[in-house]
């Protein structure tokens, strides 16, 4: 075995692990990358960490984009367990990395949210097309992040306004895959029965449309390889709130770390919880 094979080899070990594992494996510090293919069947989630001060308005601004932030799960003031989502969890330390903005501005990027966390949090889980990784790979779908151990999808700004509410405003941004011509619309139709992991595609096609000049130019993820004989699809993306957080310039906003997500204890359904 060699070093270059463990992460592949650590994350097909917890690709098939309960929620819980993977979780512990993130809070000692023995996984700490990206959690593409992690605990596949439930869902990640998009995690977005605000004073209660600013939590009606990210309320509506999560109700009024439900395609980039669906509600998973919302905790009480100051209490970093997610009671629907994952109530053994402790939000400070099952993610493996942090983006902590202030005025609008990244300022640092932590793995323990313990020395930051305060009475007044409250955290915000949305979903995540990172969900149904096993959906995808169950039908034959095979996108590059699902089968490369270096792809993983590119997200940009786009030229769509998300809904304001209260101080939240910004781009919605979008996850881009490249589908191959074939499979379009197995991947529409698939994909959009599951709306709490963003639904279908919100643009299928020219990316000049929704202002993505060129693909090479990311915001987030990765750089895409060009891909013969595949259309350019593009899905609403979690990242939205950390585009509102850079356009509302608010005191503060914690975020999971792009790709770093949390992993719930909620299975992976085409139906809504309730």
């Amino acid at each position: 075995m060699s070093v270059a094979d463990l992460p592949t080899l650590q994350r097909e070990a917890l690709a098939h692990a309960a929620p819980a594992a993977v979780r512990a494996a993130i809070r000692e510090r023995r996984w700490t990358g990206n959690t593409k293919r992690l605990a596949l069947g439930y869902h990640q989630a998009n995690v977005t960490i605000l004073p209660e001060r600013y939590a009606f308005d990210f309320m509506r601004f999560c109700h009024r984009n439900p395609r980039s932030l669906p509600l998973l799960d919302v905790t009480d003031p100051g209490y970093p367990h997610p009671t629907l989502a994952a109530p053994e969890a402790d939000l400070r330390t099952d993610i493996p990395a942090f983006c902590v903005y202030r005025d609008g501005q990244l300022v640092e990027r932590v793995s323990d949210l313990r020395p930051l966390w305060r009475d007044d949090h409250v955290a915000f889980l949305t979903g995540c097309n990172l969900s149904i990784d096993q959906v995808l790979l169950e039908a034959g779908i095979r996108f590059p992040h699902l089968v490369r151990e270096d792809a993983f999808p590119a997200q940009y700004r786009s030229s769509l306004p998300a809904r304001e509410a209260g101080v939240f405003r910004g781009p919605v941004v979008l996850s881009y895959r490249p589908v191959p011509e074939a499979q379009l619309l197995r991947v529409i139709e698939l994909t959009s029965r599951f709306p709490l992991c963003h639904g279908g595609p919100v643009h299928v096609g020219d990316p000049g449309r929704v202002g993505i000049a060129d693909l090479a130019e990311i915001d987030w993820g990765r750089k895409p390889e060009p891909s013969p004989g595949t259309v350019p699809a593009f899905w609403a993306c979690g990242i939205t709130a950390q585009a509102a957080a850079l356009a509302s310039a608010i005191p503060e906003m914690i975020t999971h770390a792009p790709g770093h997500m949390f992993v719930t204890d909620l299975p992976v359904s085409d139906r809504t919880f309730g």
